[in-house]
Formats: C-alpha cells, sequence, structure tokens
C-alpha cells in the first residue's frame, strides 16, 4: 500500500519536516485512520498536512479519490508537490500553500470537499472552526483523537454554531477519530479571518 512513502517521509523527518518516531509507527497510524473512516470519499482535504501524514497514506489508500494538501509552510508544500509526483498523486491530489482561513473562503474551494482530515491540525474548536468551510452539504469532518477518544472535547453549541452535528467516536487497534457532520451550510463568516479561530476559540 505504502510503497515509495516510506522513503519519502524518511527524507522529510531528515529535514525537520516531520516529528519524531519511526516513520513505519506513524504509517501504520495513518492506515488504521483509514479503516477507521471507512468506505473511501469522492473527495478529500488533510488540513494542515505536515509532511503528508494521513494526507498521502489517504491517497494511496484511496486511488479513486481526488484530494487536496493544505499546508500554510512554503517549504512543506514543496515537499508534498515533490512526493505527488514521485508517488504518482500529482494527477488528482493538489497542494495548496495558504491559510486555512482563507483558503476555506476561495470559490474553488468552498463547500467542494466530501471529507476533511485533520491529524495534530490544533484544539478541536480552531479545527473545526477552520474545516467547516471547506465541506459539501452532508460532508463530514474526521479528526484523530487521543487514545479512546474524547467526546467531551467537543462543545455541542459551539458545533451547531458552525453546522456541524455532535460527534461520533471510534477507535480501533489504537486509533480513534471523532467523526462530525455537517447538517446545515456554514455562514459567510465562518471561519473567521487568519488568526481569530486560535485567539479567540468559540470553545475551550
Amino acid at each position: 500500500m505504502f510503497g515509495g512513502l516510506p522513503a519519502v517521509l524518511t527524507r522529510a523527518q531528515e529535514r525537520g519536516l516531520l516529528g519524531p518516531g519511526p516513520v513505519d509507527e506513524q504509517l501504520e497510524h495513518a492506515r488504521r485512520l483509514a479503516e477507521l473512516i471507512g468506505p473511501p470519499p469522492s473527495s478529500f482535504l488533510d488540513l494542515g498536512s505536515g509532511a503528508g501524514i494521513p494526507g498521502l497514506v489517504l491517497a494511496l489508500a484511496w486511488p479513486t479519490a481526488t484530494g487536496v494538501l493544505l499546508d500554510s509552510g512554503r517549504r512543506r508544500g514543496d515537499h508534498l508537490r515533490a512526493a505527488c509526483a514521485e508517488l504518482g498523486l500529482a494527477d488528482r491530489v493538489a497542494v495548496v500553500v495558504a491559510r486555512a482561513e482563507e483558503a476555506a473562503h476561495r470559490p474553488e474551494w468552498r463547500g467542494r470537499l466530501a471529507l476533511v482530515v485533520a491529524r495534530g491540525f490544533g484544539p478541536p474548536a480552531v479545527t473545526a472552526e477552520c474545516a467547516v468551510g471547506f465541506l459539501e452539504a452532508g460532508g463530514e469532518l474526521v479528526v484523530s483523537e487521543p487514545p479512546g477518544g474524547a467526546p467531551e472535547r467537543w462543545d455541542r453549541a459551539g458545533l451547531a454554531r458552525l453546522g456541524l452535528g455532535a460527534p461520533e467516536v471510534r477507535s480501533a487497534g489504537g486509533a480513534s477519530i471523532a467523526r462530525l457532520r455537517l447538517e446545515r451550510a456554514p455562514g459567510p463568516e465562518w471561519p473567521r479571518r487568519t488568526g481569530v479561530p486560535a485567539r479567540r476559540p468559540l470553545w475551550r
């Protein structure tokens, strides 16, 4: 499944673009996330893709899906573009270097994705607000959670303001996700301008 991805990520780790820890363990965790998500979506966005975990893993696991790898760092964006070319993904995976708060208001991405995935992007309130603008009607946000899941991290009143339903937590094989469905289109004010979701989160 992974093909040349371990070598790609090892180089990224050597350049300081991927966090510490064995690459094979990080890949296995991303594979388990894909299993928890279930059937592949038509399209997905990896929020704060970094070196490409889980985005590159999902793209390889879901050969019929189109993807977007979003990161605000130019060095990480260059790495992701090179990785997509090396792994044969460039024809169906786009790399976008931008802040999520700004990209979520672009017409080409606003309300366009069936699934947004986040791993280590930020606190729940920040992740939900930055993700919601990308989701199409009925789309889902999936967030990698602490072991066993922690549904109490998600404030239902805050989620409702964004148009998101209550989280469904799933766990298996040492991985956990929170899955949140878009129940109504978010207002045009979401997400707020760059930096505001983190400075003034909807809940803590």
